[in-house]
């Protein structure tokens, strides 16, 4: 039977980092299976597949640990530089994978043949400086915008995805219309849910982010990042920001509570909105995002540290799990976009629907974002870099800071996490 923890390993403290040791590695399993670990952060969408293995392998039993997304990859860290406690597979974000792979001799060096199974961006964000792939990918984000139809309809703006895309090809006009918006909105309801996760997203679209090819910190020149932060900064001013931080239990409760129009949306999205906001079916559709060129934002891969005992089985369920076959089928569950571009011309993809998002095709929104991106290289520690602009435009949200004191704190902030 496999068994699940949900709560975050301790980082901190000499005998509960010894015991989260004992807890994490591999090892027998009652009946004389081979007991797999696998950590993990949020919804991966694994639950049946993991019950779908067990059964065509009666030898291994698969236990998961999840964590939050902060505490996982703080505690993955911790684990790599002690050599002891990580789980047999550890996943790990998009914006921690370079942080993890500069360190390539900590995990093992997966099988370079598979490589035209994904997208090639996403294959090349896992290798290594020398040419080693430390992770198989799972998901991408994609990206769109979330809306409220029944939002926008009593604000007086159009509710159909196609005219609603229309209205925002650019931030600018984004924002633009959410002033529109707000001067008619639903009591209690905003533009937008928070500035960081809007931040992102036009980040997320630069040429470059928040470092260079030659892994060197350039927030405090990047004028693209500069003229996204103005331009959510004027939109708080504004009054469009709910005051929102992603992930959070207020966050969670702006779902539930109906507190803002529109919020950024990669794939992984809908099935938060789902969880959060089941009463909402149907009130809920997806647009294009705004800025042109695509997007994404979220996406993980598997690794198989070097440490654990069972390495090789590791590999295999690895292997197995990022299987395009596997992939489709988390997307059909979860909504998960896969990595695998062969599976975007399959009709169970390309062609699917979702009725809680009242109906939008959901399917070809997220791969042709997918498909549109252009690559942003990500750097050692953009992961964190990408936290502390998060927490920047909260502090201006929540009135601790102006926008200018805030930034330039947030400039000073990660190039110190470059040192």
């Amino acid at each position: 039977m496999r068994r699940t923890t949900r709560a975050a390993v301790p980082l901190l403290g000499v005998g509960l980092l010894a015991a989260s040791l004992v807890a994490g590695c591999g090892s027998g399993a009652a009946g004389g299976k081979t007991r797999i670990t696998i950590g993990l952060f949020g919804n991966f969408g694994y639950q049946q597949l993991f019950e779908e293995y067990e059964k065509a392998h009666p030898d291994i039993d698969i236990t998961d640990r999840t964590a939050s997304y902060s505490d996982h990859h703080k505690n993955l860290a911790a684990h790599l530089a002690t050599n002891n406690g990580a789980a047999d597979i550890e996943a790990v974000d998009t914006g921690y994978i370079n942080q993890f792979k500069t360190n390539p001799d900590r995990f093992v060096e997966l099988d370079a043949s598979r490589k035209d199974q994904w997208l090639d961006w996403k294959w090349e964000a896992s290798l290594s400086k020398d040419g080693k792939q430390i992770g198989y990918g799972t998901d991408v984000g994609g990206l769109a915008i979330c809306y409220r139809r029944d939002f926008l309809e009593q604000a007086g703006l159009p509710t159909e995805r196609d005219q609603v895309s229309a209205l925002w090809p650019t931030w600018e006009d984004f924002m633009a219309k959410g002033r529109e918006f707000q001067a008619k909105a639903p009591a209690g309801v905003k533009w937008f849910d928070g500035g960081p996760s809007l931040l992102n997203a036009i980040v997320g679209q630069a040429p470059t982010g928040y470092y260079d090819r030659d892994d060197k910190i350039v927030v405090g020149s990047n004028t693209d990042i500069k003229r996204g932060w103005d331009l959510v900064a004027k939109g708080v001013a504004d009054g469009l920001s709910a005051g929102l931080l992603y992930s959070t239990p207020a966050w969670n409760t702006g779902f539930k509570q109906g507190q803002f129009a529109t919020v950024i949306c990669p794939a992984w999205q809908m099935a938060k909105i789902k969880d959060q906001a089941p009463d909402t079916a149907g009130k809920w559709d997806l647009a294009a995002v705004p800025g042109g060129g695509g997007g994404n934002w979220g996406g993980s891969y598997l690794t198989v540290p070097k440490q654990g005992k069972n390495t090789e089985k590791a590999i295999e369920l690895a292997t197995w799990l990022t299987a395009p076959e596997q992939q489709a089928k988390v997307f059909a569950s979860a909504g998960l976009l896969p990595s695998a571009p062969k599976l975007y011309s399959e009709q169970s993809v390309a062609s699917k629907t979702d009725p809680f998002f009242n109906n939008a095709p959901v399917g070809k929104v997220f791969t042709d974002a997918a498909q549109a991106l252009k690559p942003q290289y990500q750097g050692p520690k953009a992961g964190d870099v990408q936290t502390e602009l998060g927490n920047a435009m909260l502090r201006v949200e929540q009135g601790k800071q102006g926008p200018e004191e805030s930034w330039t704190q947030f400039v000073g902030d990660a190039e110190k996490l470059a040192k």
